[in-house]
């Protein structure tokens, strides 16, 4: 874990300070809106050139594992998440749809940081990327729209568009250059864009707070509500990766993995969706923005805690006494 990975959650809380310090300077205010596509869309391009989509059938060599991160990624949590925004959040349906977005999308990058912070299997967390990328970006549309048709904020054909302009171009612009380079300049290009993610994420975040600073002053009781159901979550999913690897026999690297895969959020590529998707809603976007400032340090205290399960034999104790 590099340096900058340690200190990512306060480069990005920092863009936002820095953000909404420059609210107020109207030629900032207006002019910062139209940068944050090309900010999110370049991150993306990064993110994708990383993703092994050829070793997706990779996936599917630990079926007992895969198949238990998607069934709590993309049944449970869905559920679990609209049911807490929907108790928690209903008076305001912005917010709401900016904490499911950021509930429904699993992590494709930094989860793999903890994951080894955590002594996981990395190998095995890499494998399922690719189909948790996947599932994400044809999922995120349908559950949008079975959960949320019928609000005046939910638009189909503005939501497809989105995919089409954040998600499927930077995905063919990264398969093409993967496609046209050889291995040694494609890694080149690929360590670069990873090493500019984290300035390129903090670059739209500076941006969102400096152009809705003003938005979300005015919202701040709805934003802080956030904080709420985002830890009953974490806390629950915690509870949940821990019984059920003890209840089907996982080994502590696969229980690890299972951890860091079903708690971290791809809250950037929500990000870049929200923003197109939802024009005038500011809030939701603002909301996927809060969610990262608390997912980040909660990852590391979960690594600590798995950690310590670990070493005081706690998890192979559970699982031979209570199943």
């Amino acid at each position: 874990m590099n340096i900058v990975e340690k200190i990512e959650p306060i480069i990005i809380f920092s863009a936002v300070i820095i953000g909404l310090l420059l609210s107020d300077i109207d030629i900032i205010s207006q002019n910062t809106n139209y940068l944050i596509n090309i900010f999110l869309c370049l991150m993306l391009y990064g993110v994708f050139l990383e993703v092994p989509i050829t070793e997706l059938k990779n996936s599917f060599k630990n079926v007992k594992f895969t198949v238990t991160s998607l069934i709590i990624n993309f049944i449970w949590t869905p559920l679990f998440g609209y049911f807490l925004g929907s108790l928690f959040l209903k008076g305001n349906l912005d917010i709401v749809i900016g904490f499911f977005m950021l509930i429904l999308t699993p992590c494709t990058d930094w989860y793999l940081v903890f994951t080894k912070l955590a002594k996981g299997d990395v190998k095995l967390s890499l494998s399922i990327l690719p189909i948790n990328l996947i599932l994400q970006i044809i999922l995120l549309p349908i559950y949008l729209f079975i959960f949320f048709s019928s609000a005046d904020t939910m638009d189909s054909t503005r939501l497809l568009h989105s995919l089409l302009i954040v998600i499927v171009i930077p995905f063919i612009s990264a398969q093409i250059t993967k496609f046209i380079l050889n291995n040694t300049i494609r890694e080149k290009v690929t360590d670069i864009f990873t090493q500019l993610q984290i300035l390129f994420l903090s670059l739209a975040v500076f941006c969102i707070f400096a152009s809705q600073g003003k938005i979300l002053f005015s919202n701040l009781n709805s934003v802080i509500e956030i904080f709420i159901p985002l830890i009953i979550f974490f806390g629950v999913t915690v509870i949940i990766d821990l019984l059920v690897s003890e209840k089907i026999n996982f080994t502590y690297p696969e229980y690890a993995s299972l951890t860091m895969t079903t708690l971290a959020r791809n809250s950037p590529l929500a990000l870049a969706i929200a923003i197109n998707s939802f024009p005038g809603h500011e809030l939701i976007s603002i909301a996927l923005v809060i969610g990262p400032l608390i997912e980040l340090p909660v990852l590391y205290l979960v690594s600590k805690f798995t950690l310590w399960i670990k070493n005081s034999g706690l998890f192979f104790v559970c699982k031979n006494n209570f199943f």
